[in-house]
């Protein structure tokens, strides 16, 4: 079915056995399975009368069961594996215990048809000023920090959203009439600014309470939580302010999270568009967030990052480096010399660039002769032979392997050209290079003493073919 109809759409979802895949097909039919890494693909019941795909449709998954839901005008249905049900104010039976209920209405004022439906778990936080978000009980939050359940943005020229929940230190630090040691650095600091006297106050009754190192870290993690620039910097003005009055405070949580933000800023501004949170940020780890940049060819946005974090060159700008060059060598409108060259130029001898890795790319897009540009810059030769052999260039492979003085590798592209070669031309080959021609004799004395034969007797050499013939009437 899907070979004819083709996929339509498709949603990850997530069940405790794993990661699930659902997809609707051309036909209107959805079909899904609950673990991508033991593939069972599982077709849903058809929804009767369905002949356009529906405007919107989500994956539910609760005690062992994953169920379909989705909406087909002002309908909403619900496909289990059994059966299709239309959904009802009131569920019917027991199988239904999960199923969704009316729990309030709220007029949005929104004139224009939802194009996609989502189902959250409900936890603990806060709403930030002047954004919407409704409750379970249709009550509208927001109007207030700290007045309802979830943080939810509603850009009103961009159909995009922003979800997630706030930091324990940020609920700590911001709700209304907030007496904690975070809060009233926060405020002391702002006092201090003013050159305002209760600045003093705020600060005596942390200290009185022996809460002021416990003050700047929560100033330092609610930081990293918040997405405007202007309250994280305030957040650290106030960490700053607090560290002076304590005696050996460690800064290495203070720097880190400068170095943190930094970063998430930077990745966070709209010509770059990954909104991570500081939590997706530390999971996802650094190592990860510069592939994805690097995928997305930001190589100069990965440079810098590496740089102002001080990652070793291996671990960052080397690998950076490297990915360019090997998607530079895919660009057909400039010739295999302004190519190598520019590779060459940006690369130089960074440490850990293996210039082999970018000319197997150069060849694998057809470029042979760029590739074989870009071995000259390669340093080791043992990195060069192999490649070289695999696009049958024999012969120069010889004569770096030659240059190399690893014998080990002559041996290797000797024996190479032995079988690549007829017998004559390899013996051909062989005198124009006295060093590899001398190996192989070696070779031949203790492996193949019948072609040593036919060695000399192609050099006309007959004082070495008489000692052969003696030699082998002792043997």
């Amino acid at each position: 079915e899907v070979l004819q109809n083709h996929v339509l759409e498709a949603k990850v979802f997530h069940t405790e056995y794993g990661t699930g895949v659902a997809i609707l097909t051309g036909a209107h039919r959805f079909s899904l399975t609950a673990n991508i890494d033991d593939l069972k693909l599982r077709r849903m019941p058809e929804v009767p009368g369905l002949q356009k795909p529906p405007c919107c449709w989500a994956v539910l998954s609760q005690d062992r069961a994953t169920i379909v839901l989705l909406a087909v005008g002002q309908d909403l249905y619900l496909l289990d594996n059994t059966s299709c049900s239309a959904v009802v104010s009131e569920p019917r039976g027991p199988r239904w215990a999960a199923a969704p209920e009316k729990l309030c209405e709220f007029n949005s004022s929104i004139r224009s048809p939802p194009k996609q439906m989502v189902c959250l778990l409900r936890q603990p936080g806060r709403a930030s000023g002047g954004r919407r978000a409704v409750g379970r009980d249709g009550v509208r939050a927001g109007a207030q920090p700290g007045a309802g359940d979830l943080r939810l943005g509603w850009g009103s020229l961009s159909p995009s959203l922003f979800l997630s929940f706030s930091a324990e230190a940020s609920q700590e630090i911001f709700k209304i009439a907030s007496m904690a040691p975070g809060a009233l650095l926060l405020e002391a600091q702002k006092e201090y600014e003013k050159e305002s006297q209760k600045a003093d106050e705020y600060l005596r009754e942390i200290k009185d309470q022996k809460l002021l190192p416990e003050a700047v870290s929560q100033c330092i993690e609610a930081a990293g939580y918040e997405h405007e620039p202007e309250t994280q910097k305030s957040l650290l003005r106030a960490a700053s302010f607090g560290k002076c009055f304590i005696d050996k405070f460690p800064p290495e949580s203070f720097v880190r999270m400068c170095q943190d933000l930094r970063v998430l800023n930077a990745i966070r501004d709209y010509q770059i568009g990954i909104p991570l949170t500081f939590t997706q940020y530390k999971r996802l780890t650094i190592e990860v967030l510069l592939d994805r940049l690097v995928l997305r060819r930001l190589y100069p946005l990965a440079i810098r990052i590496c740089e102002y974090l001080r990652l070793s060159e291996i671990q960052g700008v080397s690998r950076i480096l490297a990915h360019w060059a090997c998607y530079k060598v895919q660009q057909k409108d400039k010739s295999d010399e302004e190519v190598a060259h520019a590779i060459n130029q940006k690369l130089g001898d960074t440490p850990g660039i293996s210039y082999s890795e970018i000319a197997a790319r150069a060849y694998d897009c057809g470029r042979t002769e760029l590739a074989i540009k870009l071995l000259e810059y390669e340093p080791r030769s043992g990195e060069q032979v192999p490649l070289l052999l695999k696009m049958k260039r024999s012969k120069l492979a010889l004569s770096k392997a030659i240059e190399s003085g690893d014998t080990d590798l002559v041996y290797t592209v000797v024996l190479h050209l032995k079988n690549e070669l007829n017998r004559g031309t390899f013996f051909m080959t062989l005198q124009n290079q006295p060093v590899a021609l001398s190996l192989y004799r070696q070779f031949c004395k203790h492996q193949e003493r019948e072609t040593l034969k036919d060695l000399y007797n192609q050099d006309d050499n007959h004082q070495e073919l008489g000692n052969f013939h003696v030699h082998s009437s002792y043997s």
